[in-house]
């Protein structure tokens, strides 16, 4: 069974996230920030983290950064993160902190279960629903 870490501040958008999650039969972490993900993250070994943009303390591209950093330096293995960014401008800065994938909210369940099924196979994600169109 998979195991999920869900960071962010606000409960309800953690209960959201494992709400929609829920049919892939995951096990669930909680985390209220970047923090607590790095806590986590030294005790367990998880299949995805799931990240909040906006979290009061070490927000998500913080958070998706500084594992990226501890994966460099050879003391993690490569940790999935899905980043959850609040507009379609945040798309650059999740790219920039080389997250595997992101989802634009508010928060759409389908298309967040086909961005953790992604990442849980090892693939990445976009959300092509606030992607530019080509010309």
């Amino acid at each position: 069974m998979p195991q999920v870490i869900v960071s962010g501040d606000s409960q309800q958008i953690r209960d959201e996230v494992k709400s929609a999650l829920g049919l892939l039969d995951c096990e669930f972490l909680d985390a209220n920030d970047g923090y607590e993900v790095i806590s986590l993250i030294g005790e367990q070994e998880p299949d995805l983290v799931v990240l909040d943009m906006q979290t009061g303390k070490m927000g998500g591209m913080a958070t998706c950064l500084e594992l990226r950093l501890e994966e460099s330096a050879g003391r993690i293995g490569h940790v999935p993160v899905l980043l959850m960014v609040d507009r379609r401008p945040d798309v650059f800065l999740a790219r920039r902190a080389q997250a595997d994938g992101f989802v634009v909210k508010p928060i759409n369940p389908v298309r967040l279960r086909k961005a953790a099924a992604s990442l849980l196979e090892g693939g990445r994600f976009e959300d092509d629903a606030y992607l530019p169109k080509p010309a």
